[in-house]
């Protein structure tokens, strides 16, 4: 069964695949040529893309998660088919306007449950865990300094340590909310004469004071503020000299007991940091695309303690002004006993690496073929399509 008018954009996409505590944010940015913006949303612990959006009329769900099933009552429905999280609010405004959509039963080729590897292939883009030490996303970034034929651009992350999807050849600075006192002007300086003549001191100093410049407005202390972090994220966004590309990780979505209260909990401030996001950016959000992704997906029936276990596939969220929303890109594969991957799992009939590729690629004016084996090498299918508003 398949949800979306375009079914062709999705075949190359489909099965390449072959059978084979709240979170706390952090953030990751990189200055890029040109006027789109980027923002890549990482949920580490395997978010469950049946909870995400529920697949109400098939007629398995009530079998696999009879205690789940009151939650979607009254639920904005998607196609029909699905509903919608009652906890994605913001999003499920965003899709009403038509500037979200939902692509169901995404998996990367990764086929075991290991938080560590699947994480490491979506960060890495390798076809097999710890194969790369360099990200998909800084990839990216190179891409596009290369074709605008200039060099490189400069990226920054807000968070302890680099994310890898970020880590590469681009340069990179770091940034994160202090709740220390602000230096005075006197020993900045100072440190500046310091720094300013060594050549690879000299180059992090002057990307580090940029950064700061950027963050000047930045209010955010608590990690834990999933909206706060949304507004930070824009702020440092949506002006003429801000940052294009971001990354965000959220946590805590290893939901082994009490799927129903878990789950709502972090949808929550997904969609509080997504709302506050969309927002944020204004105007240019008819210019930005947000990509949500998870490592991979959930056990499609319920355990003994109400929870979901490591699974396979899950669903991609992307969110954007000039998104062709308001609908699910599917090839549905049902959750009948015989459908379900390895008994168990929902089937993945996506391959997540092409979904990524050819919106990215759509999205910023890049050759998908040359994105899809930039960003994710070793893949045999083809970038997914149809995901801009032409």
């Amino acid at each position: 069964m398949t949800f979306t008018l375009d079914r062709r954009s999705i075949l190359g996409g489909s099965i390449a695949l072959g059978t084979a505590s709240l979170a706390l944010p952090s953030m990751a940015f990189a200055r890029t040529a040109g006027e789109k913006n980027l923002l890549f949303v990482l949920l580490r612990g395997a978010a469950d893309g049946m909870a995400m959006l529920a697949p109400v009329g098939d007629p398995g769900l009530s079998e696999l998660r009879r205690a789940t099933l009151s939650e979607y009552d009254g639920a904005r429905r998607a196609d029909g088919f699905f509903a919608i999280h009652p906890a994605f609010d913001q999003v499920g405004a965003a899709y009403d306007a038509g500037e979200a959509l939902f692509v169901h039963a995404t998996a990367t080729s990764y086929r075991e449950r290991s938080h560590f590897d699947g994480q490491n292939m979506l960060e890495t883009g390798a076809a097999q865990p710890y194969a790369k030490s360099d990200g998909w996303l800084n990839r990216l970034v190179g891409m596009i300094g290369e074709q605008a034929g200039e060099t490189h651009p400069k990226a920054l992350a807000i968070a302890p340590t680099m994310p890898l999807a970020l880590r590469g050849d681009a340069p990179a600075s770091s940034y994160a909310p202090s709740a220390l006192p602000q230096a005075s002007d006197a020993f900045m300086a100072r440190v500046g004469m310091l720094y300013g003549e060594d050549a690879e001191l000299g180059g992090l100093w002057s990307r580090a004071l940029e950064t700061q410049a950027m963050a000047a407005d930045d209010n955010l202390r608590n990690l834990r503020d999933a909206q706060a972090a949304g507004d930070l994220a824009a702020s440092l966004m949506r002006g003429e000299d801000g940052a294009r590309i971001a990354m965000i990780e959220l946590g805590g979505w290893d939901t082994h007991a009490n799927q129903v209260g878990a789950f709502r909990r972090n949808a929550s401030q997904l969609d509080a940091l997504l709302g506050a996001y969309r927002a944020g950016m204004g105007s240019a959000w008819d210019d930005t695309m947000v990509v949500v992704a998870t490592e991979f997906g959930r056990t499609a029936r319920l355990n003994g303690t109400n929870g979901t276990d490591h699974g396979t596939a899950s669903a991609t969220l992307l969110m954007g002004g000039a998104l062709r929303g308001g609908r699910v890109m599917a090839d549905w594969p049902g959750l009948g006993e015989s459908d379900l991957y390895e008994g168990r799992d929902l089937r993945p009939t996506m391959a997540l690496e092409s979904v990524v590729a050819g919106a990215v690629a759509e999205h910023l004016a890049l050759d998908p073929e040359r994105a899809l084996a930039r960003l994710f090498p070793g893949r045999s299918g083809a970038p997914v399509s149809g995901f801009v508003r032409s």
